[in-house]
């Protein structure tokens, strides 16, 4: 499971060191795709096909699910974590999720979530009361 917050730094090639902690459930290989809100997500490889096989059951009758699962596995980037604990985030992740140098990597119980460092702090900055305050939905589901 993936807990933390973390700030590393990307490089000019697009190399992102990830935590120490993460890399062990990741080392069996990785998926890196596009996520929700312009951030990148990394799936240990045998969840995310996991996930995909869902996705894919889905009717393909239905435009949204047609879309969901061209997007999900087009963006899909196959990954190993190399000696130095780095994966190489591609031009078109890059673009997607905003990332440059600053970089915010958070543990999203499941999955690892990669967001550029601005767009993560408006991010908490909306919804972090909203959860202090107990008024977020899926948190009177936690309790």
């Amino acid at each position: 499971m993936f807990f933390g917050t973390f700030t590393p730094k990307m490089d000019d090639k697009g190399r992102l060191t990830l935590p120490a902690k993460f890399r062990d459930e990741l080392a069996e290989g990785l998926m890196v795709t596009k996520g929700q809100d312009h951030s990148l997500a990394i799936y240990p490889r045998n969840v995310f096909l996991e996930r995909a096989r869902k996705a894919a059951a889905a009717s393909r009758t239905n435009p949204e699910a047609r879309a969901f699962v061209r997007n999900l596995a087009a963006s899909a980037d196959e990954q190993s974590v190399d000696g130095h604990g780095r994966i190489t985030i591609s031009p078109d992740h890059r673009r997607y999720a905003g990332l440059s140098k600053e970089c915010v990597v958070i543990g999203s119980v499941d999955f690892v979530e990669i967001w550029n460092a601005e767009s993560w702090n408006q991010y908490q900055a909306e919804h972090e009361e909203s959860y202090a305050n107990g008024d977020d939905a899926a948190f009177m589901d936690f309790l």
